[in-house]
């Protein structure tokens, strides 16, 4: 019996299928959030963009934007995303590489340099200083004279898969969380339309999980920040719509078709089980990145089909937003040919295709039902282990997500090397390679410009000022006050991300790993 990457056996053929069949819009929302789905407006066509300097970054948001993306998504390089400033010895070989450097509010204003919050919908991915970037974007947007309840977007600030998939994590299990509600609850308040979290499956399943652990422990995580949100005393029917996930969309077709459709079926239950009660906050609103564990360095040009059924594969599912990844990506930071290539790509899906005319093309497919059926029922099984543990956190701290990602990742390595799992171009069907893939490297002179801006800023704002606003947001972590507006007054300030984190580490302290 054949079976897919869940270990999911796959019949011959598909004959019947007795399942639920409620229209798109409606609870459980199989077949989509939306009545009309893509028919009334097409998904979010985000590209994942940031890199060296703020200034540089900018440039490429405007070339995107001319180029018909819908919405920004923004990368951080590591120190940003650990909260190091650019002149920290930690920083060093790391600055601009991955990501853009963001050190104080001033580059955030030079980041959206010429961009008009209020008209457009930026993605920060960004964790663990996800407060100290959702304030210095906040503050940017009162400098512009923006009205905040106008202002969309998202930042991911999903520290559980941190610990169990990626590592950019900074403070314990329970403080993050802490940071993570408070977050929610200030939102809630005064940026109502933005999204307060984008629970990530993404980073588990590039970790080397199977699809259906990806489901399953991104939604456990989910259903873990709800519940600290509720043993908060928020409305889980107001915090509730302002969730979202992210999700990875992998080389099998059907596979990751149906993991999308089982996303919802189960968020739905989840949160309805939870005490939600309107249907907005049941909904599994979610953004696909295709999958850059997917990409090989081996005839490259390759990855733009690999990357084109992964996208096909997200809006068939029905994503409501989506990245396509550059094809040279396994080599270097995406050149702007391959960004532009990755963007036609989406463009060709939604303008040319036809699979966006009717709402869930699939639906009914004997195979693709059966598959979604199954990958709900496998999610339960795994995430009913996860509850007999305590929840997620206590799974995170005990280690077992990631031995079980580990093991997955191991099973695939191994069906690779066996030739089991066909790679082409990898394992299979090899050429002799000629020639060179364009190159886009980031220099590490970018880490002494950004030492020289902190140094002016530095100079130039009132240290008093940044010294008492410090203070005090050390004051709120230590007595449980909500620490968004401290963190807002301390970047108005200019204090720097390091000098924020710092603060917040010497209250919190540091994860240590097992």
């Amino acid at each position: 019996m054949k079976k897919n990457s869940s270990g999911i056996e796959i019949q011959n053929i598909y004959n019947e299928f007795n399942g639920d069949n409620t229209p798109a819009g409606q609870f459980p929302f199989k077949r989509g959030v939306r009545e009309d789905m893509y028919r009334g407006r097409l998904w979010t066509m985000r590209q994942y963009a940031g890199f060296s300097t703020a200034e540089e970054s900018n440039k490429r948001y405007h070339y995107l934007l001319n180029q018909g993306t819908t919405g920004l998504s923004v990368a951080f390089d590591l120190p940003t995303q650990i909260g190091y400033d650019s002149d920290h010895a930690m920083s060093e070989g790391e600055v601009g590489k991955v990501g853009v450097a963001i050190d104080s509010l001033s580059d955030m204003e030079t980041l959206f340099n010429g961009i008009t919050l209020e008209n457009v919908t930026t993605s920060m991915t960004i964790n663990a200083t996800a407060s100290t970037l959702l304030s210095m974007y906040v503050a940017l947007a009162k400098k512009q004279g923006a009205d905040l309840s106008k202002i969309g977007g998202t930042i991911q600030n999903d520290l559980l898969k941190e610990y169990a998939a990626r590592g950019t994590y900074i403070y314990p299990v329970r403080p993050s969380m802490r940071i993570i509600t408070d977050i929610f609850e200030w939102c809630s308040q005064e940026l109502p339309k933005w999204n307060t979290i984008s629970i990530s499956g993404y980073h588990i399943r590039e970790a080397g999980s199977t699809a259906v652990q990806e489901l399953a422990f991104t939604l456990a995580n989910g259903k873990a920040y709800v519940e600290s949100a509720i043993e908060k005393g928020l409305d889980i029917n107001v915090f509730g719509k302002r969730l979202s996930f992210f999700f990875n969309a992998h080389n099998d077709f059907f596979e990751e078709i149906s993991k999308f459709r089982a996303a919802r079926v189960l968020w739905a239950q989840i949160m309805k089980d939870l005490g939600a009660t309107d249907p907005k906050a049941m909904m599994c609103r979610f953004h696909t990145q295709t999958g850059g564990s997917t990409l090989t360095a081996q005839q490259p040009e390759n990855n733009i089909t690999r990357v084109t059924l992964q996208a096909l594969s997200a809006v068939l599912g029905g994503t409501q937003s989506l990245h396509t990844n550059g094809y040279d990506e396994a080599l270097n930071l995406p050149t702007e040919k391959a960004a532009r290539i990755a963007l036609r790509t989406q463009q060709i899906i939604g303008y040319e295709s036809g699979v966006v005319n009717t709402v869930d093309p699939l639906g009914g497919s004997y195979y693709v039902e059966s598959l979604t059926d199954s990958m709900v029922q496998n999610a339960k099984a795994l995430m009913n282990e996860i509850d007999k543990m305590g929840g997620a956190v206590s799974a995170v701290e005990k280690g077992w997500m990631q031995e079980e990602i580990a093991r997955s990742s191991y099973e695939f390595q191994k069906s690779m090397e066996s030739k089991e799992q066909i790679i082409v171009g990898v394992n299979q069907f090899q050429t002799e390679e000629s020639g060179e893939a364009p190159s886009f490297k980031i220099d590490d002179s970018i880490r002494q410009q950004q030492s020289e801006k902190i140094q002016q800023i530095k100079n130039q704002r009132n240290s008093n000022e940044v010294q008492n606003n410090l203070e005090k947001l050390s004051q709120a972590c230590q007595n449980g006050e909500n620490l968004m507006p401290k963190i807002l007054e301390s970047v108005e300030s200019y204090a720097t991300l390091g000098e924020i984190a710092d603060t917040m580490r010497n209250v919190f302290g540091e994860y240590q790993i097992l």
